[in-house]
């Protein structure tokens, strides 16, 4: 799929990551380019805090397999959002995964839980930053969402869809963007079970879909500008590459390098593998 995408140009191939588009992120990037107000990025801080992940029934977020869990489900777009705020890519990660909730009132007998709900994983980026991210889906109430990059000058720390930063010299921290969308009740109610700050991002990455097809004399055409910020197919298996690199550190319990893959590899093997690892 990657190299498809590559051969043909004028075809469409984009990952869904709609934190990138979310204002107070593109802010941020906009300030840590510019480098008056972080510095030289050292630290990348990430909390997501929420509830269970689990449905009402046995689904495929209910195992580690089927792609079910905090790492797949959230963790891919955190690793891609701090290398699209800092430029930086993951080399090295350190990470541990724990399913702490394996069975429910909902889901008993012989059904088992395997996707995680905790996940804690380090990286080593290139030149000499350090990320640490922090998903725990066992604290019901309040959605947590908290990036934050500090640098030699300052820091800037998104909270839910709003800017924040402190400069070393201030004393305090002030607010750089508030949140300006607004949605309806209806539609609150409607996508409840999507976290806020993914819901606006995607609200505005739809807008770019839009905008990049508006006053095209050629349907089959596009613009591309509104969407240099979206992810691309390469962007897509380099999360990828990280996330079995962090599932790797978490079997072994050491350091893993991160290799992006450059062939396809066998699925059927692939599977054989994954089935002897879940269970043993």
């Amino acid at each position: 799929m990657v190299k498809a995408a590559c051969y043909y140009p004028k075809l469409m191939s984009l990952v869904g990551n709609a934190l990138r588009f979310l204002p107070a992120f593109v802010k941020m990037r906009q300030l840590i380019q510019e480098q008056n107000y972080v510095g030289e990025i050292q630290i990348c801080d990430v909390r997501v805090y929420w509830g269970s992940l689990l449905s009402n029934q046995y689904s495929w977020i209910c195992d580690e397999l089927m792609g079910g869990g905090g790492l797949h489900t959230i963790g891919t777009y955190i690793v891609d959002l701090l290398t699209y705020l800092t430029g930086k890519r993951a080399e090295k990660v350190h990470g541990l995964l724990k399913t702490f909730v394996k069975q429910n009132d909902s889901i008993t007998g012989i059904r088992h839980v395997t996707s995680d709900d905790f996940c804690f994983f380090q990286m080593q980026m290139a030149g000499g930053a350090c990320s640490t991210v922090t998903l725990n889906f066992n604290m019901p109430g309040t959605f947590v969402h908290e990036v934050m990059i500090v640098g030699s000058s300052g820091r800037l720390i998104v909270r839910g869809t709003e800017l924040f930063g402190q400069k070393n010299s201030a004393s305090e921290e002030e607010i750089l963007l508030a949140d300006s969308l607004t949605l309806e009740t209806a539609e609150e109610n409607q996508f409840d079970k999507v976290p806020l700050p993914y819901l606006k991002g995607m609200a505005h990455m739809v807008e770019a879909l839009r905008l990049s097809f508006q006053n095209q004399e050629d349907h089959r055409t596009w613009n591309h500008t509104p969407l240099l910020a979206a992810a691309t197919f390469e962007d897509g298996l380099y999360m990828q590459s990280v996330v079995d690199a962090i599932k790797r550190s978490n079997r072994s319990g050491e350091w893993q390098t991160v290799e992006l893959m450059t062939e396809e590899s066998d699925s059927n093997q692939n599977l054989s593998q994954a089935l002897q690892r879940n269970t043993i």
